[in-house]
């Protein structure tokens, strides 16, 4: 065979890192705007469905707090769809539930029927098709990651930029009830995108979607583990081998042991679980704030499009600043800088709610949020080994998914007793505020601790299999394998 004939086949085998692989990219680009960039819209309609509805603020925001809790927690049942049907299936199934449960809520007729919908079979199916995509993405690209990584994370922005102005626009013509339901042709799109992203035809012949030698070996030891507790003579065998392979299998996709064993780990996701509580309050209340205090629907939609046009340049350029390797080391200080100034940007509205001067917060505001949507999961890959990150991720997800759920509506019960959405802004502004205070002392002492031992010398003994260090963990290069299922999630 010719040199010529020999590549062609080599490129044919392998389709990692070109042809095909950027058409995933664009693919995956669309899904992030898609999913991610969907929930900002929600605040447009609160008004509207407040008024349909008959509801009080508490019981409005609960549909987007649903919504958005599901897509966060729904990591881990992802990971498993993903393992048992392959990632193409998973982002079409998430695209079919997306569009079922929207066009199902252009017909509820209560607020608590929106809550199943909209809220949760819509964000279900949002957690699938995002997710999925990102893990197809780390099998199309190898020596081009980061950088496919970097340029799908974009659609976040774009879906943060078109989402509202779609919406306000469609609201004034159709109404809520039929823009929800074109809003379900739309997301119907996501099944699009999983059909671009087919399977992985490596040169070896193997699929994307097929377990490593690793996982198969280890699978194989638990089903001759149960198939041996199964035949044994004694009932009472049976159980330890169950209880051995539910503890694997929780450890594998949430993982309690590094939880309790790394302290970095375990003060960044008890410091970001508390962060959530007010982090997305603003995208609730923000579009309702404006309006009742005399902005037009227009430029009150405008303002979170202002949000993410600005997120598309920031964004990008605040991954590369951070991984400087000035930086190295010192990212969760960076994390905690951005927390902190995206907590005192809320203040702003207290002081006016002008046009001009919440503009003025949505550009301060979209800085800081841009800062903590490229830091999250980076930090997070500082602070614990990349061979168990999933599962870290896994219980990461699940925790910051309870507080994203009951901020919006706790902070709207303050609202509806005492009729003043300042309280909105007071509350984001001190949950941001006290977790970076405390992510940042907790780090700096945990920092002041390790230097004093290293100066000390303590000698230590040899490191157990689970034993995790609390010293900031350097990040690694991507591996020239395919990655593990990882469920991401972006801010």
């Amino acid at each position: 065979m010719s040199q010529g004939g020999e590549a062609a086949a080599r490129r044919t085998a392998n389709p990692q890192d070109q042809g095909w692989a950027w058409m995933v990219l664009l693919a995956a680009l669309l899904l992030q705007g898609l999913t991610l960039g969907f929930p900002c819209c929600i605040g447009i309609f609160f008004t509207d469905l407040q008024h349909d509805f008959q509801a009080s603020n508490s019981e409005t925001s609960w549909f987007p707090s649903i919504m958005v809790a599901v897509l966060h927690a729904g990591g881990p049942l992802c990971s498993i769809l993903v393992e048992q049907f392959g990632c193409r299936f998973a982002v079409m199934l998430g695209g079919l539930l997306s569009s079922v449960g929207m066009v199902s809520s252009s017909f509820c007729k209560s607020i608590t029927q929106l809550y199943l919908t909209a809220g949760f079979i819509t964000g279900l199916g949002l957690c699938f098709s995002f997710q999925a995509g990102v893990t197809t993405l780390g099998y199309y690209f190898v020596r081009w990651r980061s950088l496919a990584n970097a340029m799908a994370s974009t659609g976040v922005s774009l879906g943060f930029t078109l989402w509202p102005l779609l919406s306000q626009y469609l609201l004034d013509e159709m109404g809520w009830r039929n823009t929800f339901l074109i809003f379900g042709g739309i997301l119907l799109n996501c099944c699009v995108c999983g059909a671009i992203m087919r399977p992985v035809q490596l040169a070896s012949g193997s699929l994307e979607q097929l377990p490593k030698p690793g996982q198969e070996s280890e699978t194989r030891a638990e089903e001759a583990q149960l198939s041996n507790g199964a035949t044994s003579p004694h009932p009472e065998l049976q159980q330890p081998s169950r209880r051995t392979a539910g503890f694997q299998v929780l450890q594998k996709y949430l993982a309690f042991d590094i939880f309790c064993e790394n302290k970095r780990y375990q003060i960044y996701t008890i410091g970001v679980t508390w962060m959530m509580m007010g982090f997305g309050l603003p995208h609730v209340y923000l579009v309702p704030y404006a309006i009742q205090n005399g902005v037009e629907e227009h430029r009150a939609a405008l303002l979170i499009s202002i949000i993410g046009f600005i997120n598309i340049f920031i964004r990008p350029l605040t991954g590369l600043l951070s991984g400087h390797r000035v930086f190295t080391g010192r990212r969760t200080y960076l994390f905690c800088l951005a927390v902190l100034l995206c907590g005192l940007s809320n203040l702003i509205c207290v002081i006016s709610a002008e046009f001009s001067v919440l503009i003025t917060y949505c550009i301060i505001l979209s800085v800081a949020m841009s800062g903590i949507g490229a830091l999250v999961f980076q930090v997070l890959m500082d602070v614990v080994e990349m061979d168990r990150f999933s599962s870290a991720l896994g219980l990461f997800t699940v925790l910051e998914s309870i507080t994203l759920l009951i901020g919006p509506p706790v902070t709207g019960f303050l609202v509806d007793i005492t009729s003043n959405f300042h309280y909105v802004f007071y509350n984001s502004s001190f949950f941001l505020i006290s977790a970076a205070l405390f992510m940042g002392l907790s780090f700096c002492a945990l920092d002041k601790k390790n230097r004093l031992k290293e100066d000390a010398k303590v000698p230590s003994g040899n490191p157990s299999r689970y034993h995790y260090s609390d010293m900031p963990v350097e990040p690694q290069p991507d591996s020239q394998s395919p990655p593990a299922v990882v469920h991401i999630t972006s801010i």
